[in-house]
């Protein structure tokens, strides 16, 4: 079977994807920063760095730290801003054959009603995600993604003021992820990605003071991967909406499991610092797998887990 005979096309909503494969935003810049060393468009998608109404400087450093099999960021959330990245880094995005996935972060329902409305309709802005990982600093700084009903409240105050479709992106540090699914899938999420980073912190035993400047950072990698594809396969049975996977995705056997599990796509993060060319060998390790499998389509191994 010859691989043009071989269909990698998934669809989230509208949005259709060339492969299922897409860069995690935080972990790929603005994509003009990893040109030279992959090929943009063979990917399925770029989601870029998290997008604020204002520009942030983000935290003091020390920031990044590795641990085994992973690595703690208190990056910050640090991005140019929305009219900067609109006037400044979008155009290389939109000149790009994959599309522009923009994930977006505010502080309160006001701040993420502003980003929709700015984004809404912008050309070269394919799809928005939103980082609900963030705290609502009207609710004494509750992160957004951690009840259900300031989840559904941020969805849907996104999915009115913007007609692209809208993924949110959900968190880890939850009892049940899949009440926050479905209550974002009521509010009118067209797919869900998951999961975000874990809490977790690294202490310097002979400093003894944390590794990390903000003491606590988000936990991303290899370690992160049993959870999330627990997480994935969660979700994909709690909610009708696309389910796209994310956490440490390094190979082409790691996508396919999330995909299995019930993911339509999959994001790839920490393993563009270590590689980045790992979408690239992760595309052409799914296209094999399907001819090793003698499948014609990628549709066919999505939610497909024999029990």
């Amino acid at each position: 079977m010859g691989a043009d005979q071989r269909n990698l096309c998934v669809r989230i909503g509208d949005l259709s994807l060339a492969n299922p494969v897409l860069t995690a935003s935080g972990t790929f810049g603005y994509g003009e920063e990893f040109a030279s060393l992959v090929n943009l468009d063979r990917l399925g998608g770029i989601i870029a760095k998290g997008i604020s109404l204002a520009p942030r400087p983000g935290n003091p450093p020390p920031r990044v730290v590795e641990t085994a099999c992973g690595m703690l960021n208190a990056i910050g959330l640090e991005n140019v801003g929305v009219e900067k990245f609109i006037a400044e880094k979008l155009p290389f995005l939109r000149g790009l054959r994959c599309p522009a996935i923009v994930n977006i972060l505010g502080e309160s329902l006001d701040d993420y009603r502003e980003l929709a409305t700015r984004l809404n309709g912008v050309e070269g802005v394919a799809a928005i995600e939103i980082n609900i990982s963030c705290p609502n600093v009207k609710k004494g700084g509750v992160a957004f993604g951690t009840d259900p009903a300031m989840a559904a409240a941020v969805t849907a105050t996104v999915r009115r003021h913007c007609v692209q479709p809208v993924i949110v992106k959900l968190s880890p540090n939850v009892t049940d992820i899949t009440e926050i699914a479905r209550a974002v899938e009521g509010a009118g999420a067209t797919a869900v990605s998951l999961i975000n980073t874990l809490l977790g912190m690294a202490i310097d035993i002979r400093a003894r003071r944390p590794c990390i400047a903000n003491v606590v950072g988000g936990l991303s990698g290899p370690a992160i991967k049993p959870v999330a594809l627990r997480m994935v396969w969660q979700v994909a049975r709690a909610v009708a909406i696309p389910v796209i996977g994310i956490g440490g995705i390094a190979t082409a056997e790691d996508a396919i499991a999330f995909m299995l599990a019930g993911a339509t796509a999959v994001e790839v993060g920490t393993a563009n610092f270590v590689n980045p060319r790992t979408c690239e060998e992760i595309i052409a390790g799914i296209d094999r797998y399907l001819e090793e499998q003698g499948c014609t389509s990628v549709q066919e191994i999505i939610g497909g887990l024999l029990s």
